[in-house]
């Protein structure tokens, strides 16, 4: 990990441990891939409160959070976009998974269960979000490559959420192809 620009004050450890990914960031190969399986765990987490408007929250909470916290990262360790810093990845997954949200989601108006998500498309879904999500992250196709020029975190931030809605339309058309059920 990089040495910190400045000595951090306590409120800096705190936000830096959080962009991080609570830890996550800091193993030290592929800490994007690892941030990204802590964003299957945060989609979880999400589904496992039955309610599309928190679902919906959570996500909105996610990036705002992650544009704010993945900004000071940048401020305190005086480099652009490093590598342990993770919420990012982990802030945007669940965006991957609305196509099958939405066609699996229970006439009541909840949202499937969580177990759902690691069985659907015989035990795919999961992968397929994942994969879908880790190959336009790391791929940045036009525009998730520009958005990268935006200032602090929301150059951070914008690019994982770009490439979780690529993924989505992806799925979407997987989802046509082979129904989630």
């Amino acid at each position: 990990m990089p040495e910190a620009a400045h000595s951090p004050s306590r409120s800096d450890g705190w936000k830096l441990w959080v962009a991080q990914g609570f830890g996550v960031g800091r193993i030290p190969w592929a800490p994007g891939t690892f941030g990204s399986v802590a964003g299957l765990a945060w989609t979880a987490a999400l589904l496992a409160t039955g309610s599309p408007l928190l679902f919906a929250m959570g996500i909105v909470a996610g990036f705002g959070l992650s544009v704010w916290l993945c900004g000071e990262a940048e401020r305190i360790l005086g480099i652009q976009d490093p590598g342990s810093v993770v919420l990012d990845e982990i802030a945007a997954l669940p965006l991957c998974f609305i196509p099958w949200i939405v066609t699996s989601t229970p006439a009541a108006g909840g949202l499937p269960p969580v177990a759902s998500l690691f069985t659907s498309l015989h035990g795919t879904l999961a992968i397929a979000g994942f994969l879908l999500f880790r190959l336009f992250d790391i791929w940045k196709p036009s525009p998730i490559r520009q958005s990268q020029r935006l200032p602090g975190g929301w150059g951070v931030t914008v690019d994982d959420f770009l490439a979780a809605a690529a993924a989505a339309l992806l799925l979407a058309g997987l989802l046509k192809v082979v129904p989630a059920g």
